[in-house]
């Protein structure tokens, strides 16, 4: 068991395991931020419950936080030990000629997204633990949707949003199929998950970009 966990195995198993969690996250934030074109005193709502509820704050919170620095972190680590195992002649190898763009540069579209997630935490998750816990200022139920509304009323803040979450998009087309086959779930259902994958690769990443271009447009 002490090898096993040490193994490359386990390592790529605590990564898609990670990623796995990371997308179930990706989805509770986008149906959250998409009430915010639907109803905006829904979604003040919603938010007001997520950022007052002791379980989310203390819990859930730390969790997501350490998850997303283990996922990166051991994407990293994984890349270079994958970089330091290959040959010298497997560098002349075209690589394109039997993998997709995708996941020859998982660590390229990794890096930018969690570029973006440096942005995103600046604008909404700083602000919010200065608000609460460093200014102690009073709660107020109906903020939130001025707040997203107010950020994305700076196009050069809602392009860097845009290309951020295509490079998203790219990033989870290949990371999110490769988490199954990674945690041995990938074989026997894999058209069916190839599939599903696939769309909300695609889906989830538009949607955001639908949200940010829709307060834009709606607000300029």
């Amino acid at each position: 068991m002490g090898g096993f966990l040490k193994s490359s195995v386990a390592k790529k198993f605590a990564m898609a395991l990670s990623g796995l969690f990371l997308v179930l996250f990706l989805l509770q934030h986008f149906s959250i931020n998409f009430l915010s074109v639907l109803s905006p005193e829904l979604f003040n709502e919603t938010s007001h419950f997520m950022g007052t509820n002791v379980l989310v704050q203390f819990l859930l919170q730390p969790v997501l936080i350490l998850g997303i620095i283990f996922h990166f972190v051991m994407g990293i680590y994984l890349e270079v030990k994958n970089n330091q195992a290959r040959p010298v002649k497997y560098k002349k190898f075209n690589g394109g000629s039997n993998s997709s763009w995708m996941s020859r540069n998982m660590i390229f579209t990794g890096l930018v997204v969690l570029a973006f997630l440096g942005l995103h935490f600046y604008d909404f998750w700083i602000p919010e633990i200065v608000h609460k816990y460093v200014e102690g200022s009073p709660e107020d139920a109906g903020r939130y949707y001025g707040e997203l509304v107010e950020k994305f009323e700076d196009p050069i803040r809602v392009g860097l949003y845009v290309i951020s979450f295509i490079f998203l998009m790219l990033h989870l087309l290949h990371g999110f199929s490769a988490s199954f086959q990674s945690a041995g779930w990938h074989s026997k259902y894999k058209p069916w998950i190839r599939k599903a994958t696939v769309a909300f690769s695609v889906i989830i990443p538009l949607g955001f970009i639908f949200i940010a271009l829709f307060h834009y447009i709606t607000n300029v």
